[in-house]
């Protein structure tokens, strides 16, 4: 079925979901002093990046899957319209993003966040989609040790969606090109793996559990919860403890 959605990817999207509300929710209650959290370091730390390589991850995996369907009915330019109309459309998010942290937080505004990369990332997994698994691995893992090989140069604005940031830049979300695409790259090589021709190759259940209904429901979702889920804790922490953002 061409669009039929595999309830394992959008289990796994769901929890990530719940994993990043988590982490906004303690980074807010520090940020506005309501609680002491280490949001910097330790297991928060450790849960923001499990989130974000967990995203990550399923784009590449999901884009294999969207690609095979995709070219099933597409012939070569509409292929590559619709992959640049999504990246662009992700990319477009990203700006809204940037534009409102800019406004209210302007000393750490977003400036190449997750949304910007993942539009990035649509746009250059074509060029990498028809790699075998192992070429895709082998670029991946290229991609992490030129992204260790440049985190500490500095350098220009303009190549900060690479990964070389100026002297003194702080931002509330960053996710430069290198080395997350590499994270991308294993994604479309698991997807290649476990879904050929954007089938399941596999055997699961024929129905998933009742207690994975809400977490799917979250990972169908998932981009509208993203741009409404922060409004929502600054909303629940203006109204239980006012005086952390000046309102009491």
């Amino acid at each position: 079925m061409p669009g039929e959605r595999y309830w394992e990817i959008d289990l796994a999207r769901g929890i990530a979901i719940v994993m990043m509300i988590t982490f906004h929710s303690a980074f807010d209650l520090n940020f506005f002093g309501v609680l002491p959290l280490d949001v910097s370091g330790g297991s928060l730390r450790m849960l923001a990046y499990l989130t974000a390589s967990t995203f990550i991850f399923l784009v590449g995996l999901s884009f294999t899957i969207s690609y095979a369907r995709a070219a099933q009915r597409l012939d070569r330019r509409g292929l590559a319209l619709k992959y640049v109309r999504r990246g662009l459309t992700i990319f477009g998010y990203g700006l809204v993003i940037t534009a409102v942290t800019w406004l209210f937080l302007p000393s750490v505004y977003i400036v190449f966040g997750i949304l910007h990369f993942i539009g990035i990332a649509i746009l250059l997994a074509p060029l990498f989609v028809r790699f075998n698994p192992r070429s895709l691995i082998a670029t991946g893992i290229a991609c992490f040790i030129a992204g260790y090989a440049i985190s500490g140069i500095t350098g220009p604005w303009p190549l900060l969606w690479l990964g070389i940031r100026p002297e003194f830049f702080a931002s509330l979300d960053y996710v430069p090109l290198l080395p997350w695409f590499g994270l991308i790259l294993i994604g479309m090589a698991c997807g290649h793996r476990l879904y050929p021709d954007g089938r399941r190759g596999f055997s699961l259940p024929a129905g998933e559990s009742v207690l994975a209904r809400p977490f799917e429901f979250l990972g169908r979702h998932s981009l509208i919860i993203y741009f409404l889920h922060q409004p929502i804790i600054l909303l629940v922490i203006a109204v239980l403890a006012p005086g952390a953002m000046g309102f009491g």
